[in-house]
């Protein structure tokens, strides 16, 4: 018999030598027993830290009563999360599925729906943004603006066109392009931690409304609560078309969703657009429970002050510092540009000092705290920081 001499999982992913078996809080722990301060939660993903009991309790419940039955039925922690994303946001309706990716797939489609329909366009454009990132599927690696995404994958989805982040050109550009919609993340993640300036986001915002195209805002990562407020938008005074969410969404578990205002969302009609597993009993109840923390309790006001330590301490690092260039981001959000690669501070910090953060490019690195980190735990991370960049 054939032995087999590699993993049996593809090699897609760049893996560090440990093998996570357990967290709770701000916390992880390997297989041999070694504890790791995680400030990357799943890159962006446990806003709410490792196993939050307010979610883990909601989920038990849950999972001695029904897992699936498809959206042929009503769902009713469907339904209750729909209203506390609408109500706590701009949009109207909601389409639920299962990962970021798709949720910037629904917007693309409802993009492309809302263009035929309603613009009366036969050939719907879509603009995104250079260093710009919104999946590895077919169509959301075509949208995205980097070009190492897309290499080896071409042809391409048709139907984007790509403009400068954050520069006047790009609106004029816009404006002769006559889009549909326009798709844009405010605080550019896995692009280096690039935030979005607001004088350029409010002309954005305007051109999108004199002209008919959809803005719609990327908040696959900067959403619940990352960057201070559930959405990042709202720290632009703009309201977006359509917003796409997942990551913190289910503090964990598989979900993702685009929530639309009603004049885009009316363009999605029974048999336009679908999810076997998008929604289900077992991932809405996990993100109604995140959801309803982030909105009912202090956890935002606490998580700010911590940012403003983080954010305070980091600058003072950058001063005394020469491996670090800036700090940057929003937020629990935030990037250091270092001098040097990226990679290697990460590795540093995880080997000799068991803190876990990740990279976002090659001289970013990249920090993501938990939204409820304590002050005991941001201290001993910047004194690990000194000791990484002494």
């Amino acid at each position: 018999m054939y032995k087999q001499t590699v993993s049996p999982v593809m090699h897609t992913y760049g893996r560090f030598p440990i093998t996570l078996v357990e967290g709770k809080g701000s916390y992880v722990w390997d297989d041999q027993g070694t504890k790791y301060l995680d400030f990357s939660s799943g890159i962006a993903t446990c806003n709410l830290g490792h196993v939050p009991d307010v979610v883990e309790h909601a989920v038990q419940e849950q999972l001695s009563k029904l897992w699936h039955c498809s959206n042929l039925y009503h769902i009713p922690s469907q339904e209750k999360l729909a209203q506390a994303l609408t109500e706590n946001s701009c949009g109207d309706q909601v389409f639920f599925c299962n990962s970021g990716a798709e949720a910037n797939e629904a917007a693309i489609k409802i993009a492309k729906k809302y263009g035929h329909d309603i613009l009366q366009q036969d050939n719907p454009l879509i603009i995104t943004f250079n260093n710009s990132f919104h999946g590895r599927t077919m169509a959301t690696l075509s949208a995205t603006g980097q070009k190492k995404i897309q290499d080896g994958f071409t042809p391409l989805t048709p139907g984007f066109a790509y403009l400068p982040f954050n520069e006047d050109e790009s609106l004029d550009a816009l404006v002769k392009q006559k889009p549909a919609a326009v798709l844009v993340e405010l605080v550019q993640g896995e692009g280096g931690v690039i935030p979005a300036d607001p004088v350029w986001v409010s002309k954005l915002s305007a051109i999108c409304k004199e002209h008919d195209i959809l803005l719609m805002i990327d908040e696959i990562q900067t959403g619940m609560g990352r960057t201070g407020k559930l959405f990042a938008y709202q720290h632009y005074g703009i309201e977006p078309d359509v917003i796409s969410v997942a990551k913190g969404l289910g503090s964990g578990l598989p979900i993702g969703a685009i929530i639309a205002k009603e004049h885009v969302a009316r363009v999605f009609t029974p048999g336009t657009h679908g999810s076997t597993f998008g929604g289900n009993p077992i991932v809405t109840t996990a993100g109604l429970a995140t959801v309803n923390h982030l909105t009912q309790t202090d956890i935002l006001d606490e998580a700010n002050q911590i940012a403003d330590y983080l954010w305070n301490e980091l600058q003072h690092l950058a001063e005394d510092k020469k491996d670090v260039k800036s700090v940057r981001g929003k937020g629990l959000l935030i990037g250091l540009e270092v001098d040097g690669k990226a990679i290697d501070y990460v590795n540093k910090a995880r080997e000799e000092h068991h803190l876990l953060i990740v990279v976002a490019g090659p001289h970013i690195v990249r920090l993501l705290p938990p939204l409820t980190a304590n002050q005991e735990e941001a201290e001993k991370f910047i004194a690990i920081m000194n000791k990484i960049f002494s």
